[in-house]
């Protein structure tokens, strides 16, 4: 079994965001970044289904981004991966997430993968799209936001289970498939320094658009989406101490919520 698990880098969730002066994107100087969380839990379990099977023959990473997304590749690698590519292109940086898909899928559609695993959504763009899309491109089965996996004794078939409104559904498809990972589903480790340094010397191919077939007409058969600016949210107002007895408190409460608020 040849699986593939994609991996994006993104802002750490702690970092402060600010925008561009020129609304295109954040402003990425001191921002650090890691591992899509969602992502994380699926580079764990391809690594934990290679420790509970014989046949997982290749895990291997795959990330679009600039020349820093290699540092989330490595860390892909430290957990378990044996390989990764990496997408690195300018021309790949204007790219929303259907054509992303589009792009990944001309690069992996003959590579044998028999599984293919991502987190169910980014922590920035937060879409979910990637993986539905991807699994659309390649006209493999898909299932979306996945809390448990059994794979078949034959290595050829899956039962997963998902959450949906008031119940459990469990799915059962055959390989190969696309999975989008939730949390709870792994507890995902922390690489060692010993497996980061090894990972330094995995194999990592970096391809530009030269190397995908067709990527010229991509973009524009695919269509897509344009992001015209990135505003922060409005500052939230000072907030207001209500002094007093407690009836008086009650009684100001009320009045601040029905008067200002205008909640009741």
């Amino acid at each position: 079994m040849k699986i593939l698990v994609l991996i994006k880098q993104v802002p750490d969730s702690t970092t402060t965001i600010r925008i561009r002066p020129d609304g295109g994107d954040i402003d990425r100087a001191g921002v650090k970044m890691v591992v899509n969380p969602f992502d994380e839990f699926a580079i764990e379990l391809a690594q934990q289904l290679r420790e509970k099977r014989s046949d997982v023959q290749q895990i291997t990473a795959l990330a679009v981004g600039p020349a820093g997304a290699a540092e989330a590749l490595r860390t892909a690698m430290a957990i378990g991966a044996d390989d990764a590519i990496h997408l690195q292109d300018g021309a790949f940086e204007t790219l929303d997430e259907l054509q992303t898909a589009a792009l990944i899928g001309a690069v992996v559609r003959d590579a044998g993968y028999d599984l293919i695993l991502c987190g169910k959504q980014e922590i920035d763009l937060d879409s979910g799209q990637l993986g539905p899309a991807l699994a659309e491109r390649l006209d493999w089965a898909h299932v979306g936001a996945v809390t448990a996996l059994e794979v078949g004794a034959d290595g050829r078939t899956i039962e997963a289970s998902r959450r949906i409104e008031g119940a459990e559904e469990r799915v059962r498809c055959g390989l190969p498939a696309l999975l989008t990972i939730e949390k709870g589903l792994v507890e995902p480790r922390y690489p060692s320094l010993p497996n980061l340094m090894k990972a330094k010397k995995k194999p990592l191919a970096v391809k530009s658009a030269a190397d995908v077939p067709g990527f010229a007409d991509l973009a524009g058969a695919v269509g897509g989406t344009h992001m015209h600016k990135l505003e922060p949210p409005p500052a939230r107002p000072a907030g207001k101490q209500i002094k007093g007895e407690p009836a008086q408190q009650a009684a100001e409460l009320v009045r601040l919520l029905r008067e200002e608020a205008k909640v009741i």
